[in-house]
């Protein structure tokens, strides 16, 4: 009930930020266009690239910026929070709380999460396909692993954030590891372009590692790439990459706090 509340919580308080809202919701959907007319030119001189065609292709874009936000592509998502309260030193109230860390900061992503889907992803995702030609499925069954996918992402996302985190409980301002790890993000979890169009041992690669739970294989599943036996594949490699994750953070954690000088303190 404790981190249920606090996710609740969390989806109320980014739910007050209506004109960042609208402005995200404008943003996204000015970069959809932009994308949207690239890829439209990539595939017309390559037809069925990465194994999309156009439609698919398009599909992919709009995903995209409805995932933006609530899976954390770029840097952020919450977790610049938790950078601050280590090197205040406010981090010492957390660890005296009857909750364990890592938990309570998972429910807070998911309801900041939950918010950023609705209030950020509809809108974008539904201009897209008003405007351009899509690929989108007919199938409820295909719309749920999607959503348990998006989910699943979402998890990745924030374990991935909290593992940058925490770094700066070493080196206090950790907004460089920040930027690197929000560029990883962007480059390999196939926001710039679907990690299907890298080829031989290198596309393989990429879409072996984490970041790919984030966007690459929920889209996937949107388009019915993934379905039967290879959506449960799918969706238990992001699962298997959130579990790494979340253990990675905990041990991480465990280091970390097990010696903590609050400045000043």
């Amino acid at each position: 009930m404790l981190y249920a509340a606090v996710a609740a919580r969390s989806f109320r308080r980014y739910a007050t930020y209506r004109i960042a809202t609208a402005s995200g919701v404008f943003t996204n959907t000015v970069f959809g266009f932009i994308l949207a007319y690239t890829y439209i030119a990539l595939w017309t001189e390559r037809p069925r690239l990465g194994g999309y065609d156009l439609p698919q292709a398009l599909t992919f874009v709009w995903t995209g910026q409805a995932l933006l936000a609530a899976t954390g592509l770029l840097i952020g998502g919450g977790m610049d929070e938790l950078q601050d309260r280590i090197r205040s030193g406010d981090i010492a109230v957390d660890l005296h709380r009857p909750a364990d860390l890592q938990l309570w900061w998972l429910a807070a992503d998911l309801g900041r999460a939950a918010f950023q889907l609705i209030g950020r992803g509809l809108v974008p995702m539904a201009v897209g396909t008003l405007a351009f030609p899509h690929a989108l499925p007919a199938s409820p069954v295909t719309w749920l692993l999607f959503l348990v996918s998006v989910a699943l992402g979402v998890v990745v996302g924030f374990a991935l954030r909290y593992l940058v985190a925490l770094t700066s409980f070493w080196l206090l301002d950790g907004a460089g590891v920040s930027m690197v790890a929000g560029l990883l993000c962007m480059f390999f979890s196939g926001m710039v372009l679907p990690l299907n169009v890298f080829p031989g041992g290198f596309g393989e690669a990429v879409r072996l590692l984490p970041w790919s739970s984030m966007l690459q294989v929920p889209a996937d599943v949107l388009l019915g790439v993934h379905d039967g036996a290879d959506a449960a594949r799918a969706l238990a490699f992001q699962a298997g990459w959130a579990a790494v994750l979340l253990a990675a953070g905990r041990l991480a954690q465990s280091v970390a706090t097990r010696k903590v000088v609050v400045q000043g303190g």
